[in-house]
């Protein structure tokens, strides 16, 4: 063994008896926190988010050297996978004009909204969720579920939102065309609240791709992974997800890697 590493057997001996470098030592701690992390994350972050969590519990490390790390002992985030995105906007009702044009970022919570539709396939039949996102903290403010597409389920949501947050007079709800949220009731729903609706533009996905991402963000770290036997199944999942763990513990890029509830509280200290 020692002629094929071409090493001196006293080499060998001395390498194979010397005490572990300080170094590897830290390694092998590290992989201990980054696989109980992993875990407790649900499998979902990679290097950049796992190097904030380390960060923010004490541990000093790079983002370097936790990548290594992690791809050493084969520790990644969850594979995604294609995001379809749907809607129904073919209707006679009235078109509230882009108010944001693609710019997603406001200036304190409570000021601009979005809001989407996605579904969720279960054994039992689709599972429709509708939320209201807000796009200071990206913090999901409100939110419905039911096995039907109607203007109920955008309306619950909004009445969710306004019931928690209770935001001031010109607040701006941003959608896409969907007949949900372009229906009379809905938009009288707006009117009470002393809300501004803005729309997306016709057919452009991107101009409501905050709403979107999140979705994507939702299938790809629980829906894709799971089976749902039953809606109630799937609503526990899902309720479990924003409410546990994207709105209080998933560290969030656009924030500097801090959760939304974080990312709140900072603002407000």
């Amino acid at each position: 063994m020692a002629e094929t590493l071409q090493l001196s057997r006293s080499g060998y001996y001395a390498g194979r008896n010397r005490p572990i470098s300080r170094r590897e030592e830290e390694n092998q701690i590290l992989v201990r926190k980054i696989k109980l992390v992993h875990q407790e994350c649900r499998q979902v972050y990679g290097s950049p988010r796992m190097t904030a969590e380390l960060k923010a519990q004490g541990l000093s490390c790079s983002r370097n050297r936790i990548a290594r790390l992690m791809k050493e002992n084969q520790i990644a985030a969850r594979t995604k996978r294609k995001f379809k995105i749907t809607t129904a906007s073919r209707h006679k009702f009235q078109i509230a004009p882009n108010l944001l044009n693609q710019s997603f970022l406001a200036s304190d919570r409570n000021r601009v909204w979005a809001s989407d539709i996605t579904y969720i396939h279960t054994r039992e039949g689709w599972l429709y969720l509708a939320m209201v996102l807000d796009l200071h903290s990206r913090s999901v403010v409100g939110w419905a579920m039911g096995n039907h597409l109607q203007r109920d389920l955008v309306m619950d949501a909004f009445k969710q939102a306004i019931q928690r947050r209770r935001p001031e007079a010109g607040l701006i709800f941003h959608s896409d065309r969907g007949v949900q949220y372009a229906c009379s009731d809905f938009r009288e729903l707006i009117k009470e609240n002393n809300a501004v609706q803005s729309m997306s533009g016709k057919g452009n996905c991107y101009d409501n791709a905050v709403s979107e991402s999140f979705f994507k963000t939702l299938k790809t770290e629980l829906v894709y992974f799971s089976r749902f036997s039953t809606r109630a199944e799937a609503r526990n999942a899902i309720f479990d997800y924003i409410e546990v763990f994207y709105n209080r513990k998933r560290r969030h890029s656009t924030l500097g890697y801090l959760s939304p509830a974080e990312f709140e509280s900072s603002k407000l200290n």
